[in-house]
């Protein structure tokens, strides 16, 4: 029988791909690798058409959705207006862009700011560690366990899994990792109902005695310029903390003159319901750092906002950080459209309301499969998964992995029509899926995931 044209034209790809194309930019959690050619809204499409409902949008990156015509339009008018400029010189998209995120974070937290951007979040992160090593003369951060911020080596250095930096050798300046507040997995055993944040009061315990190694209290001061924070924790597998949690930690690092950078490059623009997560936990950052979504993916652009203390141009001059395409003109313009529609709807309350109903589906779910699936949760559409062995708490990543193999097989039936459905895995144990559907997703879309996700648990928990 002879093969189809898309058949013969995905083995060549294939083909050439383990030839040519480098691996190290690429996650193969499937072999062979996926090949999509289309996308729309919720969707990603193979080569026959078939429809593979996306509830990652490419890591929250897409959250207005896939092809949005409205942002779109705003790229294809730029490129036929201005689609190149040196970032030596000024563009409107960019002051504009810039201005409406510092005016939202100074009527947000009664603070004045300023933005620079970058181009991937990496980038914007390199530059905040300039920043907090520019305003404190010191090299040494905190970060979290399960805290994700990048693969850059600066960016690495505070990221707290070590296989980013098994490769690359000694990385002296690596952050001080502290414990997380994810509380499904207590690394204290205790049950938040009754702990009082036990693990902040650990992480305060450390500036007791100049033998915790961190503070001096003759001198009142500590090698640590700045905590590098994540309000959800992305690929640490979008772990929801208690919401006193960061209030007591500011004040511990208030106390210090230590910085709070916080990173929301993949929960910001109203992923948890905020146009900032770190508004749902009642604190005022020194620092924040975006991206992803603020273009919906149509054009890398990155960034952050920094108190006016921390930026202003006699203390952080022209050239202290530079990028060719940092500022560029794509990005910006698609970043000011974005901006706007998130000034000319309530987003917060779109994404809460869709938030509450997936999240009670996701526990509709939980009770059909009880133990395997041990925890759900969510704030806003930043929803996760916890996959488990039928105890309900030992990580099973087995039964995550295949049951998002499963998932990009595509041949999944609903409604007499053939799905497929796109997960992605994160976590500690790479047992949680971690969801971010797009913003636009309707009822019926999200009916349609519960559907899906039920019948892949079936097909593929051990009978």
């Amino acid at each position: 029988m002879a093969l189809s044209d898309t058949t013969w034209k995905t083995a060549e790809l294939l083909a050439l791909e383990r030839q040519y194309c480098s691996f190290g930019d690429t996650v193969h959690y499937l072999e062979p690798p996926k090949i999509f050619t289309g996308c729309e809204g919720s969707y990603l499409f193979d080569e026959q058409g078939t429809p593979y409902l996306d509830l990652q949008m490419w890591y929250s990156a897409a959250s207005f959705g896939y092809k949005n015509r409205r942002l779109n339009e705003a790229l294809k008018r730029q490129i036929d207006q201005l689609p190149q400029l040196a970032c030596q010189y000024l563009h409107a998209e960019k002051v504009e862009a810039a201005a409406r995120i510092a005016q939202y974070c100074e009527k947000r937290f009664g603070v004045k700011g300023r933005v620079q951007f970058n181009v991937g979040g990496s980038q914007a992160i390199e530059d905040s560690l300039k920043i907090v090593r520019n305003a404190t003369g010191k090299n040494l951060m905190f970060a979290f366990m399960g805290g994700y911020h990048g693969r850059t080596l600066g960016a690495s250095a505070i990221t707290s899994s070590y296989r980013y930096r098994r490769r690359y050798g000694h990385f002296s300046e690596r952050a001080q990792f502290v414990f997380y507040p994810y509380c499904f997995r207590c690394i204290y055993d205790l049950k938040p109902e009754t702990c009082n944040l036990y693990c902040h009061d650990q992480f305060d315990k450390l500036f007791e005695s100049e033998y915790y190694s961190v503070w001096d209290s003759k001198a009142q001061s500590s090698e640590y310029g700045a905590f590098y924070i994540e309000a959800v924790q992305g690929t640490g597998g979008y772990v929801i903390p208690p919401r006193e949690y960061f209030a007591r930690l500011k004040e511990t690092c208030d106390k210090r003159k230590i910085l709070i950078v916080d990173d929301e490059i993949q929960m910001g623009f109203y992923r948890t319901g905020k146009f900032w997560a770190i508004e749902n936990f009642g604190i005022t950052p020194d620092i924040i750092v975006f991206g992803k979504a603020l273009t919906n993916g149509l054009n890398p652009l990155s960034g952050l906002w920094a108190r006016e203390e921390l930026i202003a141009p006699e203390l952080f001059p022209p050239g202290s950080t530079h990028s060719t395409f940092s500022s560029n003109t794509l990005g910006t313009a698609v970043a000011l459209e974005t901006l706007k529609m998130m000034e000319e709807e309530d987003y917060e309350k779109l994404v809460n309301e869709k938030g509450a109903y997936f999240l009670a589906g996701l526990r509709e779910l939980q009770r059909r499969h009880p133990g395997v699936i041990g925890q759900v949760d969510g704030l806003g559409l930043a929803l996760r998964i916890e996959v488990c062995q039928p105890d309900g708490l030992t990580p099973d990543r087995e039964l995550a992995d295949r049951v998002f193999a499963e998932g990009v097989k595509g041949d999944l039936m609903a409604g007499g029509k053939k799905y497929g459905l796109v997960l992605d895995v994160g976590g500690y144990y790479k047992n949680v899926f971690t969801l971010a559907p797009s913003f636009t997703i309707t009822r019926a879309e999200m009916d349609l995931a519960f559907d899906l996700l039920d019948q892949l648990f079936r097909r593929c928990i051990p009978s």
